[in-house]
């Protein structure tokens, strides 16, 4: 007996436009609008700040923050060891390093860092067998190799990694089905697949992927209402897509999905009263999913958005001025 297909109801009555002026003001003033979350959410407050500051840019808001008020705040949480805490008084961690890092590529501060210590607090994250752990608590996932190779790339230091063995274990978290885990042996999920291709983009190893495989396995993520969910018999959600379309677009495969359809599920999870985006239509809207329901739209050209790189999920003019080239394989 087959399993019911687990997905929601796209009606008539939900959002179908863009509301980008909402979107604006959701995140321009959520620190002054959603007290209570945004003080619950402290422990992952630079990554909060990264997902508004990226998103807003995308919008053509990124005027709406004080960027100098949050370059002094990323200084605050730069740690003895070199890397970045999400607020001050909290561990450092990979996650929120790369995190520092691209919002001050943004802003074009990077000297407002120890950018010496930064780099060596990565390259001490990296393991003998070429993964590189999270934090203290020596974690292993293939998250942290992408934060790891994306932050180095962004500050042109990606010497300072083993990068033969990067790769290597990269590879290693390759499935049967072309897609990756989060360590050898693990479930394929498109968290995993977009953060090992970005890798494998950046160091321009992408002819070590089966793209066709792969690209199968991702476009059988849309669902009837047009979602993408993670990995099989799960629910759609808006984050992925970005996680599944950065990778298919990585691949050179983003026709591959019904653009349409997909597009009014991302519209559908609007609130049309407050602004953001949710996870999916109906449910409450945070940052977090704002940012990937922008950045997906931005993939699919749709709305007055700005481009966004599909590996650094960080706005192209940004790559640009940088300097920085990726790795995408040909429609």
């Amino acid at each position: 007996m087959a399993n019911a297909v687990k997905d929601v109801k796209i009606t008539e009555e939900m959002p179908d436009c863009m509301l980008q002026d909402l979107h604006v003001r959701f995140l321009s003033t959520y620190e002054e609008k959603f007290k209570c979350e945004y003080e619950m959410t402290e422990y992952l407050r630079m990554s909060g700040i990264y997902w508004s500051a990226t998103a807003l840019d995308l919008l053509n808001a990124a005027d709406q923050l004080d960027q100098d008020k949050i370059v002094q705040f990323v200084r605050t949480c730069q740690t003895s060891e070199g890397g970045f805490s999400p607020a001050p008084r909290h561990d450092p961690s990979i996650l929120y390093t790369l995190s520092a890092i691209q919002i001050l590529c943004m802003y074009d501060r990077l000297e407002a860092i120890d950018l010496d210590a930064a780099v060596a607090y990565i390259t001490k994250a990296q393991n003998d067998d070429g993964s590189f752990k999270g934090d203290k608590w020596d974690e292993i996932d293939t998250r942290f190799s992408f934060c790891a190779v994306a932050a180095l790339a962004l500050v042109g230091r990606l010497e300072a990694i083993n990068i033969d063995k990067c790769v290597e274990f990269i590879m290693s978290c390759m499935n049967f089905d072309g897609g990756f885990g989060c360590r050898p042996g693990s479930e394929t999920h498109s968290g995993q697949i977009y953060c090992c291709l970005g890798v494998l983009s950046i160091l321009g190893k992408l002819y070590l992927v089966d793209g066709d495989l792969l690209g199968w396995w991702l476009c059988e993520r849309q669902l009837p209402s047009g979602g993408l969910n993670g990995r099989p018999e799960k629910y759609p959600d808006v984050c992925y897509s970005w996680w599944v379309l950065s990778s298919l677009a990585i691949l050179g495969k983003l026709h591959w999905i019904d653009k349409e359809s997909l597009v009014r599920f991302i519209l559908a999870s609007q609130d049309n009263e407050s602004g953001g985006i949710a996870d999916r239509p109906g449910d409450c809207v945070d940052p977090f999913h704002t940012l990937f329901g922008i950045c997906g739209l931005s993939l699919l050209g749709e709305g007055k958005l700005k481009d966004v790189n599909p590996v650094f999920c960080m706005p192209q003019h940004v790559i640009d001025r940088l300097n920085l080239t990726v790795e995408l394989l040909p429609s």
